[in-house]
């Protein structure tokens, strides 16, 4: 069996042409990675609808009042009722933090949310309800058809780029410009 290259705390960019509509112009970082398959969370699609203190209210949390309101991010396709947390390394949750890179934790446990309502959590965040799954060789396959650019995750890409230009920033830290993408996986 070939041996798969770790590329978690790597970002996934969508490809121009990517098949799966769910997918248009997606980053996604990659929280995990081994032969058994991959996760990941996308950074750049705000929900629509719900807010961290629509969470923290059915979560039955009290808000403090000088709170700030977060967005909730769609994380993928996969467990949306599930929530996972994107934060600065400066926070570790007491259950369970999985260490992404060294400047941003996940978090997929309920105490990052009351720390984060009551105000001790990270200094930054972003909150996600569901996530992207790959099953063993899916994510390998799927590279070397060219849906995905494999690209750095900067904590500024991450935490300090508006959603709508992360795509974009995306490319611009791999150094490809949009109008360079090929459509189409060349073969040697």
């Amino acid at each position: 069996m070939k041996a798969t290259t770790n590329i978690a705390g790597k970002v996934l960019i969508a490809m121009p042409d990517m098949d799966d509509a769910r997918f248009d112009r997606s980053v996604i970082l990659l929280c995990a990675h081994s032969e058994d398959g991959a996760m990941g969370l996308r950074i750049n699609l705000p929900t629509e609808d719900v807010a961290l203190s629509d969470l923290a209210q059915q979560l039955d949390l009290d808000r403090v009042p000088d709170f700030h309101d977060r967005p909730v991010h769609s994380g993928g396709p996969v467990e949306q009722e599930r929530g996972f947390v994107l934060h600065t390394a400066d926070y570790a949750s007491a259950i369970s933090t999985l260490a992404v890179t060294p400047e941003i934790g996940m978090t997929g446990t309920l105490d990052v949310i009351e720390d984060l309502v009551d105000g001790s959590g990270p200094e930054t965040a972003l909150i996600c309800l569901g996530y992207c799954g790959w099953g063993p060789g899916q994510l390998e396959g799927e590279i070397a058809q060219n849906a995905w650019l494999v690209g750095d995750a900067p904590k500024k890409l991450v935490f300090g780029t508006p959603d709508a230009r992360k795509w974009e920033t995306a490319l611009a830290i791999s150094k490809v410009s949009p109008l360079n993408l090929s459509t189409t996986a060349g073969h040697a």
